[in-house]
């Protein structure tokens, strides 16, 4: 059963968690990348996630590292494709936290930005992600995603120039997402420097909440990161697990401990 959230459920959501002092969690998972794939969904609400990033498998996932590439082949090879997994958020059913879709713009071009972000709400889908759209060319997703009611979450990195951090900050809707390092996903055995920089120049930019991510994969360096940005993404630990055979159950364990982290900053 679709749930359809009000327009700009994300940032709504985040700020007032954040506002109480709370860390903020978002986990990642690759739609459709195995049957039954939605119970992670509530297994992630369950732990403690604050919103959770629904990946939409592309071919060419640039900025994917090895385990996120492995993930979208797999659904990929299981017949996934953007509209099987939003019937499959429909028929699901929202799990009480925002979900945030992440793709890369191909897709969003494939059936045009307007039927693009009608299909996320009809799906209960309230927040996107587009790593490869760049500030300066996201006027008509921008437009149109608002207009849906989906807020259009963008991206910065360690080498964004002030001015366009500025300019990211003022059009970004939901969070501001910062990338830790120049590269791609994938865990990494410390925090990035880059990444308390980034987070730093950010909150002197905006009030959205800052989520940082690339890399995060330990409660150590969950906390690390809660001293710097509001919250954390958390993506390839999640899914090498996932890869590995891990269950909801077993997920829900290791994002506990994350939680758990989190909290005790």
């Amino acid at each position: 059963m679709t749930n359809i959230l009000a327009p700009g459920t994300v940032e709504r959501h985040l700020r007032a968690r954040r506002d109480t002092g709370r860390g903020l969690l978002m986990p990642y998972v690759t739609g459709g990348v195995t049957p039954g794939w939605t119970r992670y969904l509530h297994a992630f609400a369950e732990a403690g996630a604050d919103a959770i990033e629904v990946g939409l498998p592309f071919s060419d996932p640039t900025l994917d590292g090895v385990t996120i590439q492995q993930a979208s082949e797999t659904a990929l090879a299981r017949g996934a494709s953007t509209r099987r997994i939003l019937a499959d958020l429909a028929e699901a059913g929202e799990p009480r936290v925002p979900l945030v879709a992440s793709t890369y713009y191909n897709l969003v071009l494939h059936d045009g930005p307007a039927a693009f972000c009608a299909a996320l709400r009809r799906a209960g889908v309230s927040g996107l992600i587009v790593p490869d759209l760049p500030v300066h060319e996201a006027d008509e997703l921008t437009d149109v995603a608002a207009a849906a009611g989906v807020d259009l979450a963008l991206l910065a990195a360690p080498s964004t120039p002030q001015p366009r951090l500025e300019e990211i900050s003022r059009r970004s809707r939901g969070f501001v997402y910062a990338v830790s390092l120049m590269g791609t996903t994938g865990e990494r055995a410390a925090l990035p420097a880059s990444a308390a920089d980034l987070a730093a120049r950010l909150r002197s930019s905006t009030d959205l909440p800052v989520l940082l991510g690339f890399g995060i994969s330990t409660p150590d360096q969950v906390r690390e990161a809660r001293r710097h940005c509001d919250g954390v993404v958390v993506g390839a630990a999640v899914m090498r697990r996932v890869l590995d055979g891990a269950g909801p159950d077993d997920l829900r364990a290791f994002l506990a401990t994350l939680r758990r982290a989190l909290d005790q900053e």
